[in-house]
């Protein structure tokens, strides 16, 4: 076999392949086998029909269309290898040339991860926010789990904001009631918007027995993002009390003695997660000033895949979740159709580059994986998929995703060596040392790999 390679563009590549007739000798071999197990001839056992009286009987044709239906995929593999390309996904292949016992010459044309240099990257510098907890933050912390350590009083006046009520709900859209549009027994508080529009308007002033119908767009169920007419019933009315702001209080919500530790520890904690805010916006603009260091061109098709996938992800797993359609969902967004498909390429192309870029680093900078390593993010993969760890692995291991968990682990440590080899400043001048701690180090190179795991699984389905 021979073969060539012609570069149609930095992603795209046309390979010429001949073969000689005697190397298809195996696949014609494998051809006539295979039909003797298909068909019967009369005088002849199952099997065992000689090449001839399949040639006579059912033509030599289809025993050479079998053939080379076996033999393509083995060739063009070995051109691939022989070229020593990176192909992403399937190829365009055309038979130019075969006739019986004469060569096959055929052409395929793909698309290729495309070759570029990473620059050095040990001057990049970024500015991130200072790490500071002010009262305010302490005091609305605080605020939250007075909150969650309310208690309720049924009163018998009208309801206000802030009120509890409990109420029944019943939907109709053209005059009809939804079969899941009643609701009874349900607990709201008025103003916290979780409801439907209109419902605090209409319950404010009521006193328990009272109803009010309002119009209001429905969010979900069967008649998703349209208007509905909306009766609802106050069946009761109870005013929220929260806890005074003292040591009791801090020992009802916390194991602490006094406020005053209360409120220390709620230091620590907004500085651990302001850290970990802090940890993850220097990663984000680390990777974005490392793309804009590199130029990387993206394969088309691989793209338009992408693309599709992201808007059928979109389109049949979270609007249905969201009681959206597009219509709805770019009204949401405030933007038209054309805008947010511009939008939506352009994050498809940071991902592919993302990919493609770490997947250098990982190689250039001879990065490997461990057990260890790899078992870590497959137990933050399967609390973010709300899977046990087992159920996840054996998921992964199933669907043959374990190479695809290797690259996301590799492109995260690719990621967080470039972070640490940037200089990471906040805005107050200080540099930030990363690597003060073990959880913020390690808060960078998990959020790397959460970075990359979407453009990740869009390009497994690709590679060839």
């Amino acid at each position: 076999m021979k073969s060539a390679v012609e570069t149609l563009n930095p992603t795209r590549v046309r390979l010429t392949v001949e073969v000689p007739f005697e190397e298809l000798k195996p696949s014609l071999d494998a051809a006539y086998k295979k039909i003797n197990q298909q068909v019967t001839v009369p005088g002849f056992r199952k099997g065992k029909i000689p090449a001839r009286i399949i040639d006579q009987r059912f033509g030599r044709g289809a025993v050479l269309e079998e053939a080379i239906n076996d033999a393509l995929p083995k060739f063009y593999t070995e051109a691939v290898n022989e070229g020593e390309l990176s192909v992403l996904g399937q190829p365009e292949i055309d038979i130019t040339e075969f006739n019986d016992n004469e060569q096959l010459k055929f052409t395929a044309e793909v698309e290729i991860r495309p070759k570029f240099e990473i620059p050095d990257y040990s001057g990049i510098e970024v500015t991130v926010d200072a790490v500071e907890v002010s009262d305010e933050d302490v005091d609305k912390s605080v605020e939250q789990l007075r909150e969650r350590f309310a208690s309720t009083t049924p009163v018998e006046r009208a309801a206000a904001e802030g009120d509890v009520v409990v109420i029944d709900l019943e939907a109709k859209v053209d005059g009809e009631v939804l079969e899941d549009g009643v609701a009874k027994g349900v607990t709201y508080t008025i103003g916290s918007g979780q409801l439907l529009d209109g419902i605090d308007e209409a319950v404010t002033g009521l006193e328990a027995g009272a109803s009010a119908t309002f119009t209001s767009e429905l969010k979900g169920g069967s008649a998703a993002g349209r208007e509905a007419e909306v009766k609802v019933d106050v069946t009761a009315v109870q005013a929220r009390e929260l806890p005074a702001l003292d040591d009791d209080f801090a020992q009802l919500a916390s194991e602490f003695d006094t406020l005053e530790e209360l409120r220390a520890d709620s230091v620590k904690r907004l500085e651990r997660i302001k850290k970990y805010d802090q940890a993850t916006q220097a990663q984000e603009k680390v990777l974005d000033a490392l793309l804009e260091l590199v130029e990387v061109p993206v394969p088309e098709k691989l793209l338009k895949d992408e693309i599709e996938t992201r808007k059928h992800n979109l389109e049949h797993h979270q609007f249905p979740m969201m009681g959206l359609n597009w219509e709805s969902f770019l009204e949401r967004e405030g933007k038209t159709a054309e805008e947010y498909d511009a939008e939506l390429e352009e994050q498809a192309k940071k991902g592919i580059k993302t990919q493609f870029v770490l997947d250098e680093l990982v190689s250039k900078e001879n990065l490997s994986v461990n057990q260890e390593e790899l078992t870590e993010h497959l137990m933050r993969r399967a609390a973010s998929s709300g899977m046990s760890p087992d159920q996840f692995a054996q998921a992964v291991v199933e669907g043959g995703q374990v190479p695809m968990l290797v690259g996301e682990v590799a492109r995260g440590k690719a990621l967080a060596a470039v972070v640490e080899a940037a200089t990471v400043k906040d805005t107050n001048g200080e540099v930030v040392d990363l690597d003060e701690e073990d959880e913020t180090a390690e808060t960078v190179e998990a959020s790397a790999e959460e970075a990359t795991e979407a453009a990740a699984e869009s390009e497994e389905k690709n590679e060839g």
